[in-house]
């Protein structure tokens, strides 16, 4: 007679199981996505001397920011339906080695037109990279645990400024004329080789999933696999998707409008956020330690409502809320005279982005199963990916329309308002999905 996993490993020892997965692949995943929004963001902060050295304006450097977008947007779908195809680890690892050494190339752009060419190669090279590894911890991970899960993961995206934005800073300063190369052209070539290791990692130690994996002994193994396939047949009962339909279906197209909201936030601060420091009258180097602050407070959030959201199990107001705080902060930060003020609602508007955006990918996963899954979450982050085109050039365009960044804080405050609206329009039509079911309710047990 068969033996039921169930039986053999019961949901008490689910803290355990996802616990041991977590500490084998998050760290990994983590170094992988702090290397890729590194190397997203790092032309922010080379923007403090490379728009002089190249003569951009900052509509020419928003735009050379935001172009990154095009590539990407592109290549997405058709990536993460390879990786879903070839393995998580092989694909991963191409696409990490070869954007590593695309952004170390972009050190040696001399003009606008050569800045927009190479943006657009590396946004090609690192398309379906975060779809990837969402689709990937739906392989691992059930769905109780995923909003911490996807928390920790996100917590790369502060932690890429706080440290890499004093890193940059020294480099910009400490490094220029070194072998007769500015300190932003060091930048690009130092900090693009954490990629290329990673990549190499990812090919020795990343597994693929968990039914051919030897982290776990055959008894977790077969729990948890019976655990994510019992999820998944829930899933399908309530609507199976067909590629074709998950590419159509009006909330993945919902959500496809929030992730250009929560894309708009991220990276228009991300690339923009050493400017707005430094428009407080800061040097370069003090900008790029200020910087810092409001980073440190979005990964802080990011853990807070993670938490928070997979102990109650409640998902809109985790998601909608915390979009709403950062409207607020940066509409303190747009009317505020004081550099102080201005720097506290920066910081607000960091940590609202920082906590919604772990809870977004909560709803795609809880809709979407199989292959589906990864062509819906492709598409999705493929058509939020072009809020990272239009973030950064808006901002660029206000900020020479205006001669200030006022305008481009409101912009900011917006889009946070309209895009926790939607999410509420979401949440009302994925509520019976969003139920919590009763034999996940110990997920709150664990401490990863």
């Amino acid at each position: 007679m068969e033996t039921r996993p169930d039986i053999i490993a019961p949901d008490g020892m689910a803290p355990h199981v996802v616990a041991k997965v977590a500490r084998r692949i998050l760290p990994i995943l983590m170094v992988c996505y702090f290397a890729a929004f590194l190397d997203r963001v790092n032309i922010g902060f080379a923007a403090l001397t490379m728009n002089q050295d190249l003569g951009l304006s900052a509509s020419a450097f928003g735009f050379g920011a935001g172009i990154f977008f095009l590539g990407y947007v592109l290549c997405e779908v058709p990536s993460n339906l390879i990786l879903a195809r070839v393995g998580a680890r092989r694909w991963i690892a191409r696409i990490l080695i070869s954007w590593g050494l695309l952004s170390a190339a972009t050190a040696f752009v001399w003009n606008a037109p050569s800045l927009y060419v190479v943006r657009v190669l590396l946004g090609a090279a690192e398309a379906g990279f975060f779809p990837g590894m969402i689709f990937y911890m739906t392989l691992w991970f059930p769905r109780a645990y995923r909003a911490r899960m996807f928390a920790t993961f996100n917590i790369a995206v502060p932690l890429s400024s706080m440290i890499g934005a004093p890193i940059s800073g020294l480099l910009l300063g400490g490094a220029d004329g070194l072998a007769g190369l500015h300190g932003w052209q060091w930048m690009f070539l130092l900090e693009g080789m954490p990629a290329v290791i990673m990549g190499l990692v990812v090919l020795v130690r990343l597994p693929d999933r968990p039914e051919t994996s030897t982290l776990l002994t055959g008894t977790e193994r077969a729990w948890l696999v019976a655990r994510l396939r019992q999820e998944q047949a829930e899933q399908e009962a309530a609507g199976r998707f067909s590629v074709g339909r998950a590419l159509t279906e009006p909330r993945v197209l919902l959500m496809c409008l929030i992730a250009v909201g929560l894309v708009i936030g991220t990276t228009g601060i991300a690339v923009w956020m050493p400017q707005f420091v430094r428009a407080f009258g800061l040097s370069n180097l003090q900008s790029s330690f200020v910087t810092a602050i409001p980073a440190a407070f979005m990964a802080v959030a990011m853990i807070v409502v993670g938490r928070s959201a997979d102990r109650s199990g409640e998902r809109v107001w985790h998601a909608a809320g915390p979009f709403l705080v950062s409207a607020a902060g940066f509409l303190l930060a747009a009317v505020s005279t004081s550099p102080v003020v201005g720097l506290i609602g920066l910081t607000i508007g960091a940590a609202g982005i920082g906590g919604a955006s772990p809870n977004i990918w909560i709803f795609p996963t809880t809709l979407l199963t199989g292959t589906a899954a990864a062509a819906g979450i492709a598409l999705i982050n493929s058509v939020g990916s072009t809020g990272g085109f239009f973030g950064p050039t808006i901002i660029g365009w206000v900020r020479d329309a205006t001669g200030g960044f006022a305008g481009s804080l409101l912009f900011l405050a917006g889009v946070m308002t309209v895009t926790a609206v939607a999410l509420l329009v979401l949440g009302r039509s994925m509520r019976p999905l969003l139920a919590r079911p009763a034999a996940v309710a110990r997920a709150t047990e664990i401490e990863a």
